[in-house]
């Protein structure tokens, strides 16, 4: 633990970017409609080791990495006082092609250690375009209204995603969370790139 980049310091209490100082909103984000009430990740994802943790369970087959990288997770973040866990759902196309899906995953094992109930609670497109490589206006008319609740969603959310880059993913799945009924939603991510 003591190699991985942890995002451990003074933080945007509401995107979860790294700051100098705590703040409850920072500039980048001051202004602009963010779908859930918090943001937290336990990496900064812009650093090599970091990167090379998050493709390893992303796009390397690692799957079991889950389980540490959960158990960052827990140690890093403070738990959410929320009532229920989920993710933001893959398509199904490429969870197919991958066998699994990463933040389903780190949901799952993030349960356990937290107490909490984790449950699919949004369904995403056939297929979607992948964020990666996407600048951030195009990132947000991606994944505008790409996804939907499979039913009602009451009480507190907790969110769970592998990477929190500009937060047009979480944003758009916090949105159909709130639409279904839920209070609120907090987001929590594996990593955190620096950039907004």
């Amino acid at each position: 633990m003591e190699s991985l980049p942890l995002l451990d310091g003074p933080c945007c209490a509401r995107c979860g970017a790294a700051t100098v100082r705590p703040v409850h909103d920072c500039a980048a984000c001051r202004g602009r409609r963010l779908g859930f009430a918090s943001a937290a990740a336990a990496l900064r994802y812009d650093d090599a080791s970091a990167r090379a943790l998050v493709h390893g369970l992303k796009d390397g087959g690692l799957r079991h990495l889950a389980a540490p990288a959960a158990g960052l997770m827990a140690v890093v973040l403070e738990r959410p006082d929320a009532d229920v866990l989920t993710w933001v759902p893959a398509d199904p196309v490429r969870q197919a092609m991958r066998g699994y899906h990463p933040p389903q995953l780190l949901a799952e094992q993030l349960s356990s250690r937290w107490q909490l109930p984790a449950r699919r609670l949004l369904r995403g497109p056939l297929w979607r375009r992948p964020q990666r490589g996407l600048a951030r206006d195009a990132r947000r008319r991606n994944v505008r209204h790409a996804f939907t609740a499979l039913g009602p969603v009451p009480g507190r959310v907790v969110l769970v995603d592998d990477v929190h880059t500009t937060g047009a993913t979480l944003s758009a799945a916090a949105r159909a969370l709130r639409a279904a009924g839920a209070d609120t939603v907090a987001a929590v991510s594996l990593a955190r790139a620096d950039d907004h």
